[in-house]
């Protein structure tokens, strides 16, 4: 389980895909205090530590991984945001976040705002991934406040240190994104079309 806040930011230094699956080795300033096995959100996404280094560490996506999330177009020199499973004594400064990417969504927009930047973001409504105002949305792993929500697009405001310390600096138009939905609402939207 993770918050949602950003420790740190990764480089894909390289990709191997095998059969349907896709081994991607990532250096970072956390690489050298994982270990084998451990759960680590690489954009939002829960993947397994496979391999450890010094400087880099190793993950396996799966083929349905590879289709719910955009892991797979990621390329060499790529930047990724990175986060460790939280500590349950500790503060969950985000929202609860699994890793379980449930689809991507398109950049439609992104505007600066004298020090602030808007993005807004386009994706394939569902009755179970829903989205309200002023509630939480994961995108590419990062614990986002999401408003002007309306069935198939939301925005987010986002502040200098978010922007300088996650990859959507190097989200504009026309790029994907990963999309967690809350965990909650999921659980509501499902109990609700039961009945």
């Amino acid at each position: 389980m993770f918050t949602g806040i950003i420790e740190t930011i990764g480089k894909v230094v390289a990709l191997q895909s095998e059969a349907g699956n896709l081994h991607i080795t990532v250096a970072s300033a956390i690489s050298k205090e994982l270990k084998v096995d451990q759960s680590v959100s690489h954009n939002g996404v829960c993947l397994t530590v496979v391999q450890c280094n010094s400087d880099t560490h190793t993950l396996t996506a799966i083929a349905e991984t590879l289709r719910k999330s955009n892991i797979g177009a990621l390329k060499e020199g790529d930047e990724i945001n990175l986060e460790r499973c939280m500590v349950m004594n500790g503060r969950l400064d985000g929202h609860i976040v699994q890793g379980h990417v449930d689809q991507v969504a398109s950049c439609i927009s992104v505007i600066e705002e004298n020090g602030s930047w808007i993005y807004q973001f386009e994706y394939t409504p569902s009755t179970e991934n829903i989205i309200v105002e002023k509630g939480s949305i994961c995108v590419n792993g990062i614990s986002l406040t999401a408003f002007d929500v309306f069935d198939d697009v939301f925005k987010v405001a986002i502040i200098p240190y978010t922007f300088e310390h996650t990859n959507l600096k190097y989200i504009s138009s026309e790029k994907t994104v990963n999309l967690e939905f809350d965990v909650i609402g999921k659980y509501v939207a499902r109990l609700v079309a039961m009945k």
